[in-house]
């Protein structure tokens, strides 16, 4: 009997979250009852202030946790990384209790109970990272691997193949193995598991005898091969059957544009991106926040322009400003706006894909493009309405025309307001080229099909990971 079929996809991250919390308080108990003992060398506990310190403190630094990445369930780092990202979400919640919500806020006891922030957090890095090292090396919180059946063997099936390889990209599922039917081409798969359970007939038995939670269906050839009496039979029995395209989306956050087929993307969830009340509100929202984040980054934008002016802007009389036309919203070109971080003659030769370790890059404009200073003054941009802070990042209108040719379907990223920052940012390592671009729709085509304010939030609050650690871009 599998009870647990058809439960929330997030329980993982959710299980992660609450036990964070219950260990957290519990850890936060502890210090503020022997802060509480000492100070005052008294038996009395102020249980309001307790209380109160607590929920503050466990609030702000699961927010920080999140942040850094600690709750992303195919988080990579080593056992060192794991314990940067956690120090560093605990440094982080340090300042802004210190720096932001303790001067805004009247706790009482918070004299006394705000001495026990910094030991509490201290205790909190071990804490986080001894969860998260159990829960990532064990079987805890259901964390256990679901038993996958994958239905074709050939090209779209072998797609799991190439994209998921490493162990890490299986971390979630177990492959069982692919089952070839009709039409498939079997030599594309190379080192898997081809099941011949004798007929296609055997597929219920095969499923019950192996324990299968999920069937993917992947032929290359759909019309009078597959099983729909059988797959109903699976199915009433309480296993989940998948598309192809569904499964890539669930356990790689991207949309397999390769695969996609117009039915599936008229009957699939998702992709309401017309909708003038939240259009509104989107607007309002950013202009908000651009708002308040150039009261705090304007000195910062003073200083860069007094850095490149002193560079070169000075000797080469060039502009401490760089001006690019791309394409937005409904394929309207505007006019972007960056600090420079290349030479003034960097396009003399016309328009070409930029580079990670580009020569035309100044010293300057390396700083401020890997922490991302050079993109503030899209600040005003934002404040035309032309992008918001959250959305697919916008291209040249000139690589636009050669990734269309590539694939009919990246006009549809223009289907949305472009940002300052998007899934693919998160998901995709640095790239620069029609290839990565390609690479990075498939994350664009999910942000859409999946748009809404908790995605952006989201968004928002994982980009200071990119920003702490200057990747990506």
């Amino acid at each position: 009997m599998k009870s647990f079929k058809g439960a929330d996809k997030n329980i993982k991250s959710r299980g992660l979250f609450l036990l964070d919390l219950l260990c957290l308080s519990i850890a936060n108990c502890v210090v503020f009852f022997l802060v509480e003992f000492y100070q005052t060398d008294s038996t009395f506990i102020n249980y309001n202030a307790l209380f109160t310190n607590n929920v503050i403190l466990t609030t702000v630094l699961t927010l920080t946790n999140l942040a850094v990445g600690l709750y992303d369930s195919k988080l990579r780092d080593t056992v060192r990384a794991l314990f940067r990202r956690v120090f560093v979400s605990a440094a982080l919640t340090f300042f802004l209790l210190e720096l932001i919500v303790y001067p805004l806020s009247f706790i009482p006891g918070d004299a006394i109970y705000r001495a026990g922030t910094l030991p509490a957090l201290i205790l909190a890095i071990f804490v986080i990272f001894y969860v998260r090292y159990l829960t990532l090396t064990s079987k805890i919180l259901g964390y256990a691997k679901k038993k996958v059946l994958v239905i074709g063997a050939g090209e779209r099936a072998s797609i799991i193949q190439k994209r998921m390889r490493r162990i890490v990209d299986r971390k979630n599922f177990e492959l069982l193995g692919f089952f070839a039917i009709e039409g498939d081409k079997t030599d594309e798969l190379t080192n898997e598991n081809i099941i011949n359970m004798g007929s296609i007939d055997n597929l219920v038995a095969f499923v019950t005898e192996n324990d299968v939670d999920e069937i993917v269906i992947a032929p290359d050839e759909r019309r009078n091969t597959l099983p729909v009496d059988l797959l109903f039979e699976c199915k009433i029995r309480g296993v989940e059957i998948v598309d192809i395209l569904d499964f890539m989306e669930e356990e790689t956050g991207q949309i397999a544009v390769n695969l996609m087929y117009p039915s599936w993307v008229i009957y699939s969830n998702g992709f309401n991106s017309k909708n003038h009340l939240k259009e509104t509100f989107d607007y309002l929202l950013n202009m908000f926040l651009a708002l308040f984040i150039f009261m705090f980054t304007w000195p910062l934008m003073v200083f860069t322009v007094i850095a490149i002016y002193l560079e070169d802007g000075r000797k080469n009389k060039a502009s401490v400003f760089y001006k690019q036309v791309r394409v937005g919203i409904n394929g309207a070109p505007f006019s972007i706006y960056k600090f420079r971080s290349m030479r003034p003659d960097a396009e003399k030769n016309g328009a070409q894909w930029a580079t990670q370790k580009d020569n035309r890059v100044t010293k300057v404009g390396a700083f401020i493009r890997k922490y991302r200073i050079d993109e503030l003054p899209q600040l005003f941009n934002v404040f035309r309405g032309e992008m918001g802070f959250v959305g697919p990042r916008p291209e040249r209108p000139e690589f636009v025309k050669e990734l269309i040719k590539e694939s009919p379907y990246y006009t549809h990223r223009h289907n949305v307001r472009p940002g300052l920052t998007g899934w693919a940012q998160l998901k995709y390592p640095y790239g620069a080229s029609k290839e990565d671009s390609i690479e990075k729709l498939k994350f664009d085509l999910y942000y859409i099909k999946h748009r809404s304010i908790m995605l952006d939030l989201l968004i928002l609050i994982r980009t200071v990971e990119i920003v702490l650690f200057g990747k990506g871009r």
